[in-house]
């Protein structure tokens, strides 16, 4: 069985499956298809030979079997029954100990089932579950560009914040908010390809404990070593500031793509602290730093908007406060397309 790539491909949709030819069952012409042979082995034994029950206004119907990597440990009883589900007008069937989320772009609709162990994490349950649906199904029903970014603002203008994890986004992002700047989402940031206009839910900002280290005994430091700690998969620990406290600055309106800027670990030395990029760099950088986005019917209406932005390469001065300077000037400039 193959894992899907959970940067390029967290939903498997591009994973190689097994096709079964279809057959006629219930009035309808059924293609099983599957990422493991049991699987479909297990469709034979329940289907295989029966005799067909055609309709002529038969339906092609595809019934997509995933194996997945979890829960390979040894059970010392029977698996928990399966309980019947519903909601936004799905359907479904899963161990009451399951959680999941459905979605149907083609109505709108999304299912999010919750087991009540899982309230004991309501980080976990919000992130992975809750803010997953809401974010896919928006960008899925609007031809929205799902970007892994962030994004902040000047006077209506926007620039996107892209960078490997320690490049320094949430650094900058904290003192952009300190400045009292327009700040538009932390790390999901969805583009319309048509206008280049960038939306995001602006709710968290979430920080490491050594990035207050500038800060001192400042007030808000004080909040948001109150604020609470949640921890990631990978084990790291952060503060969950949420900004919708402490007046901080949030956008109330789509920001107009101005800039595409890319974080570096590097220090600028003696040289200026952005860097223009080339447009082939660019279109380069992007396509690595957005391997999810880059799979979507979206991504080629949205590289051809990304290739009229400025570029740059952001390295790392002496402050923080210093990248926050060079970002406000760019977007008081409006950062002029190509």
């Amino acid at each position: 069985m193959a894992n899907p790539d959970l940067e390029s491909d967290p939903f498997g949709e591009r994973q190689r499956l097994l096709v079964r030819k279809p057959v006629a069952l219930l009035g309808a012409r059924v293609r099983f298809e599957s990422n493991d042979r049991r699987l479909l082995e297990l469709a034979d034994e329940a289907f295989a030979g029966l005799p067909p029950q055609r309709l002529r206004t038969a339906r092609d119907l595809r019934i997509v079997l995933q194996l997945t990597a979890g829960g390979s440990g040894r059970r010392r009883s029977e698996p928990p029954p399966t309980a019947m589900l519903s909601g936004a007008g799905l359907l479904a069937g899963a161990p009451a100990t399951s959680s999941f989320v459905a979605l149907s772009p083609a109505s709108g609709s999304a299912l999010v089932v919750v087991p009540e162990s899982m309230l004991r994490f309501p980080y976990h349950t919000r992130y992975e579950l809750i803010e997953f649906a809401v974010y896919t199904l928006a960008a899925r029903t609007q031809g929205l560009a799902a970007l892994h970014a962030a994004c902040v603002g000047k006077g209506g203008r926007g620039a996107l914040l892209m960078g490997a994890s320690g490049a320094g986004k949430s650094t900058v992002a904290l003192h952009w908010l300190l400045r009292g700047l327009d700040f538009l989402s932390e790390d999901a940031v969805f583009v319309q390809p048509s206008t280049m206009l960038a939306m995001g839910a602006p709710n968290f900002l979430h920080v490491r404990s050594d990035s207050l280290a500038g800060l001192g005994r400042a007030r808000a430091a004080t909040s948001i070593r109150r604020s609470p700690v949640i921890r990631r998969r990978s084990g790291v620990r952060k503060f969950e500031v949420d900004l919708r406290r402490d007046g901080f600055r949030l956008a109330r309106a789509p920001l107009k793509l101005r800039a595409i800027v890319f974080l570096s670990a590097r220090g600028a030395g003696k040289g200026p602290l952005l860097r223009p990029l080339e447009r082939t760099d660019l279109l380069a950088r992007l396509e690595l730093a957005q391997a999810y986005a880059a799979g979507q019917p979206e991504w080629p209406a949205f590289r051809r908007g990304a290739a009229a932005l400025a570029a740059f390469e952001l390295r790392r001065g002496g402050d923080p406060n210093d990248s926050v300077d060079a970002l406000e000037q760019l977007l008081s400039a409006g950062a002029p397309p190509r």
